[in-house]
């Protein structure tokens, strides 16, 4: 048996509960990970309010998308991982608990030097970031990039990534406080958004690639924001997910608009995203061009007080949940 936050009846923070569970099935191309570290999400707080199923065939009721941890026991089919091997995760769900079955192909190493607290911050917010910012928005060397919400843990993946790329990098945030963290992971210019319109004050700068997780009023800004040949991309739409936009100025600079959402992709799409991150984004961690920040942690059984400060929005980077000793 194991200990497990469950979502006992959809609602606020109170309906998170810890239960015992039955360790998790694993099946051959499964490793099972002894849980050390379990990353807090945005998505995690929409599921437990009853906006954000998880995929038929996943854990239903435990959230959590993104863990570090131990390998415990191995499937058939696994070669790259044996028992005792540091791992962080991206999952489908179950990430609050103790143990988590999780498929062998979208592990990736702890990166040498990382806690497993600094590791289960990265894998929902890296695996999201490559492929909408550098794979969908084809974002380059040189070019002008935006992220809303910078100082989320998103945001805070975003702009280190895409600086570490090359790019010249905006932001916006609610506060000094946040705009100062994002200046200082490598953001340029971040706005307040709280004091000040982004859009006149990066119209001279012109962006080239755009990630909002905001909407609403946000997209005619977004696309008058934008030089020709832009791509703008949707990960949310916290602020809705109507908006009026000028098809005329889409057409006239050849924008393009796009969006996706990560947790119902297929083993396949995951497992060729995470090699690609094995490959492109592990050398930047390594060679300390990309760091963790971890704004708070708690104990699982305190997972109602890491959704609170979530939707409180209040912090600067990620919340993390450890494990029981």
């Amino acid at each position: 048996m194991m200990k497990a936050i469950v979502i006992a009846s959809f609602g606020g923070p109170e309906v998170l509960r810890i239960q015992d569970r039955e360790l998790p099935v694993v099946g051959n191309d499964d490793v099972l990970i002894r849980v050390r570290a379990a990353g807090v999400n945005r998505p995690d707080v929409i599921q437990r309010q009853g906006k954000y199923a998880a995929p038929a065939g996943t854990v239903q009721d435990i959230p959590g998308l993104e863990v570090a941890g131990v390998v415990e026991a191995c499937g058939s089919n696994v070669s790259r991982w044996k028992k005792g091997d540091a791992v962080c995760a991206l999952i489908s769900g179950g990430g609050y608990a103790e143990y988590v079955a999780a498929n062998a192909l979208h592990c990736l190493p702890v990166p040498h030097g990382w806690s497993f607290v600094e590791a289960a911050s990265l894998p929902e917010t890296v695996f999201t970031v490559w492929h909408n910012v550098f794979q969908r928005g084809q974002l380059q060397r040189g070019e002008h990039f935006l992220v809303h919400g910078g100082s989320s843990g998103i945001g805070i993946t975003a702009i280190q990534l895409a600086h570490a790329f090359g790019a010249k990098v905006f932001a916006t945030a609610g506060s000094a406080e946040k705009c100062a963290a994002c200046v200082e992971l490598g953001a340029e210019i971040c706005v307040d958004h709280t004091q000040d319109d982004f859009e006149p004050r990066l119209k001279e700068q012109g962006v080239d690639v755009i990630l909002d997780m905001i909407g609403g009023d946000y997209s005619p800004r977004n696309i008058r924001l934008l030089r020709p040949e832009g791509r703008l991309v949707y990960i949310n739409s916290m602020k809705g997910s109507t908006s009026s936009v000028s098809i005329r100025d889409i057409m006239q600079k050849r924008l393009t608009i796009t969006g996706s959402t990560l947790r119902s992709r297929n083993a396949a799409f995951k497992a060729e995203l995470a090699r690609a991150i094995g490959e492109n984004v592990w050398p930047v961690i390594e060679r300390k061009a990309f760091r963790a920040v971890i704004y708070k942690t708690f104990p699982l059984e305190d997972a109602r007080k890491a959704h609170e400060l979530m939707e409180s929005s209040k912090h600067i980077g990620k919340i993390v949940l450890t494990m029981i000793e």
